[in-house]
């Protein structure tokens, strides 16, 4: 379940990144460029959108490499990052896949509370 926790945050927190690279940028080239109404208008809360759109990847990417060693602080920075990714963007369909992806690796990982064992399957 690690493994599975690790791979689900690492495609969350990338897909993640993209969305926060964007989120910033239009926020960005709004404040710059100007508002155009009915096109090209303002967030109401620019400030927290920048502020997720750096910490929501950056705190999945950083819980899916810890989730090897430590399942349950790994596992409480992914659900954190899917929090984050809620509150900032909302659920739409470019937030989907990355706050699913790292909501189910954080459940993953939190499940996860004993090392995995290795255990023949087959045999004996």
């Amino acid at each position: 379940m690690r493994n599975a926790a690790l791979v689900l945050g690492l495609i969350g927190g990338l897909m993640g990144l993209f969305v926060g690279m964007a989120s910033y940028g239009y926020t960005s080239a709004v404040e710059h460029y100007g508002e155009i109404e009915g096109l090209f208008e303002q967030v109401a809360n620019v400030e927290l959108i920048r502020a997720m759109s750096f910490l929501s990847p950056l705190l999945a990417l950083a819980g899916a490499g810890m989730v090897k060693v430590r399942a349950l602080w790994g596992g409480a920075l992914l659900l954190a990052s899917a929090i984050g990714m809620y509150l900032a963007f909302g659920f739409g369909f470019f937030t989907l896949f990355p706050m699913g992806f790292c909501a189910v690796a954080g459940l993953m990982a939190v499940a996860a509370g004993q090392p995995d064992e290795p255990k023949a399957h087959f045999g004996r």
